[in-house]
């Protein structure tokens, strides 16, 4: 990943000397050594310092950093600064301001401030990552490159609405092609020139129905959702290129935020541009533990299985909750440890020292306001860094093997929540979440997927809520089971095409033939009613005449061909089909017509894995997670006890080396509350 310059994972994060005084500086490289500090972030904000005026570079002070940073054995992760632009750049040139949706020009303040459009910061921002790589193309310190920071926001200034139709002539060619996939006879919006369209804002299209933001017209949001998040990405891709023309073996990437699954940037298609996924988590004590799982599952899978980067996390407390509790002791290393067995290759934080002023004065760090190493976070820190050192590259590279897939896709996730009904209660990353929540709570390796991925790798595939199936994608699916694989989906799908235009012929439109259905109506629920799951036929614990709730939506099914195995258990549609299983050439494919609680779909998930002959990772206690990830022929289990008390585990009778304790263990063992054991063996082959 860099060239032969990491040989352990990255411990370290964001370092902002440029805050304070130069006799800081030498106190934090003797507290990073004590802290086992390998790698620090800087300039990710330091664009007015480094240019104070349109011709004026000074990098003095990032020389000494640098320099400094090697003499003490840390590597660098070197920002580009362009995260914030200065103010000189907003008074003198306002293009580079954003439009808010609602017609509001911003003016200079906060950060993430710049518009992807503005050819002034376009043109400043690759001049700036010139700058930076010409100086330190050869600076020694430097392990990999941090364009930005955080991308994200949305513009509706003029320069994005004709950037915008620059990229629909792109796509479409034509209008009437472009009229025709926004369905513009609607409502009277034909386009007969291309300066007629105008971006789809509150302005515009946008409005609220119910407290939700919607759209009048999906396929024009969609577009300028796909829009912005190739926008914003062409303004990475700038900067990357300026780097690579200068030092082309530069490893480049920039973080993403969010836990990873921040709506407005499609993930996946950014994946492909970076040469390595940078992901920012900050999860908190009342996250299900499965929500940060997943989150890391999914930056797993952006790149095919590729480790991932850690780039911000907390050692102690946040500061933008309404609430923001102290991490209690341990807290900090089991997290950390989570995020190194979903994939991650380092751990780092934002801050490595705590700032005095502005807003992220509270926001944690490891080096606190008392400024020395006598505090409990730092002591903790400092203990995970010996660890991490000691396990040397034991860990660094090692992939994941799964062999259930979970489909996640951003334009379908923008179309089902821009879609003007049926209800507002479906959420797709809930959804998503519901089906992944069913495999982590009985250890089952889960892979996150995209459309592009390829599908024959996996025995069971999983796609919640695929109201939108792309050109080719139904295709796919069907040389998928066809060939042996078993596919689940749900309610609500295959409803739409790409551009959010109705299939016409019945739902589940292309997947109808593949799941030997028909649905006729779909029934939104109020948000206190239920329904019922009724079974018709014993599958494993999900025993014949066992009854279990459903919400959201329930879709009624009429049977083309595909096995009845449970039916609605109340309202006019009582007795209509609510799960199907078709037998379609060599598999299978499992059509789940509502969105059923939770022991419903652990029961049935883990029965279709059962079947398959896919295995739990370790039968273990609930809030007890499970991982692996496998290396050179050595198989490596993480075992981390999420519970606030001991728990006993049953590890087998196969020995096993815990890397962290450096014993064998098999058997019986008791984890201590916020444990961690790595346990070492040799890969299985099934």
């Amino acid at each position: 990943m860099f060239n032969g310059k990491a040989a352990k994972i990255l411990y370290g994060g964001d370092y902002n000397p440029e805050q304070w005084p130069r006799e800081v500086w030498q106190e934090d490289m003797r507290l990073f050594q004590l802290a086992g500090v390998n790698i620090a972030t800087v300039n990710v904000f330091s664009w007015a310092l480094n240019q104070p005026d349109e011709n004026t570079y000074s990098f003095e002070w990032l020389d000494e950093t640098l320099d400094l940073l090697h003499a003490s054995g840390v590597q660098v992760c070197m920002g580009t600064s362009t995260a914030a632009h200065p103010a000189w750049m907003a008074t003198k040139y306002p293009d580079v301001l954003l439009v808010e949706s609602d017609g509001r020009k911003r003016k200079f303040g906060r950060r993430h401030n710049s518009c992807p459009s503005s050819p002034t910061y376009r043109k400043y921002a690759k001049r700036m990552a010139q700058q930076l790589a010409e100086r330190y193309k050869d600076h020694p310190a430097i392990l990999l490159w941090h364009v930005n920071n955080e991308y994200g926001l949305r513009c509706y200034c003029e320069n994005c609405e004709q950037a915008f139709r620059d990229w629909l002539q792109q796509k479409y060619g034509t209008l009437d092609k472009l009229n025709e996939a926004w369905y513009t006879r609607f409502w009277g919006h034909t386009f007969y020139d291309w300066k007629e369209i105008v971006a789809p804002s509150a302005q515009s299209e946008h409005f609220q129905i119910n407290g939700v933001e919607t759209t009048c017209f999906q396929g024009i949001s969609l577009d300028y959702a796909r829009f912005t998040s190739d926008q914003i990405l062409d303004c990475y891709k700038l900067e990357r290129d300026a780097i690579k023309a200068i030092i082309p073996d530069a490893v480049v990437t920039t973080n993403f935020q969010s836990n990873g699954t921040y709506k407005p940037l499609d993930y996946f298609k950014w994946a492909k541009e970076l040469d390595v996924i940078g992901l920012d988590a900050y999860p908190t004590s009342d996250m299900p533990v499965s929500y940060t799982s997943m989150r890391h599952d999914l930056m797993r899978g952006l790149k095919d299985g590729d480790p991932y980067l850690l780039m911000e996390s907390c050692p102690s407390q946040l500061n933008w909750k309404p609430q923001n509790a102290l991490k209690r002791p341990g807290v900090n290393r089991l997290w950390s440890y989570q995020a190194i067995a979903r994939g991650a290759d380092s751990i780092m934080y934002f801050q490595l020292r705590r700032s005095l002023g502005a807003f992220e004065k509270f926001h944690g760090a490891m080096i606190d306001h008392a400024g020395h190493e006598h505090t409990r976070v730092f002591r903790e820190c400092a203990e995970l860094g010996a660890e991490l050192d000691r396990l040397g590259d034991t860990l660094v590279g090692a992939r994941t093997e799964a062999k259930v897939a979970i489909l996640f896709d951003w334009e379908n996730w923008w179309a089902i929540e821009y879609s003007s009904g049926l209800t507002v209660d479906l959420k797709y990353l809930n959804e998503v979440q519901h089906y992944y929540d069913a495999f982590f709570s009985q250890n089952i390796q889960v892979d996150l997927i995209s459309t592009d991925s390829e599908l024959s790798g996996y025995d069971l595939v999983v796609a919640p809520v695929l109201y939108m199936v792309k050109e080719g994608y139904a295709s796919k699916l069907d040389d998928y089971v066809q060939s042996g694989g078993t596919f689940v989906t749900t309610f609500f799908s295959g409803i739409v095409n790409e551009n959010d235009r109705v299939t016409p012929g019945g739902y589940p439109g292309e997947l109808r033939k593949l799941l030997g259905i028909w649905v006729e109506e779909s029934d939104a629920l109020l948000t206190s009613k239920t329904n019922q799951l009724k079974m018709s036929a014993s599958l494993g614990s999900l025993e014949q005449g066992s009854v279990y709730d459903c919400r959201i939506l329930c879709d009624l099914v009429h049977s083309e061909g595909a096995e009845v195995l449970a039916e609605y258990g109340s309202d006019f549609y009582k007795g209509m089909p609510a799960l199907t299983k078709n037998s379609y050439g060599t598999g299978e494919a499992w059509y789940v017509a509502s969105s059923p609680e939770p022991i419903f779909l652990q029961k049935l998930m883990g029965r279709l894995c059962e079947r398959i002959g896919i295995q739990p990772l370790l039968k273990a206690p609930d809030l007890v997670e499970v991982s692996s990830r496998q290396k050179e022929g050595k198989r490596f289990l993480f075992v981390l006890n999420h519970n606030e008390e001991p728990r006993t585990i049953e590890l087998g009778d196969a020995m096993q080396t815990d890397l962290l304790s450096g014993k064998d263990v098999s058997g019986k063992i008791e984890l201590a509350a916020n444990g961690v054991m790595i346990l070492e063996s040799e890969q299985r082959r099934d």
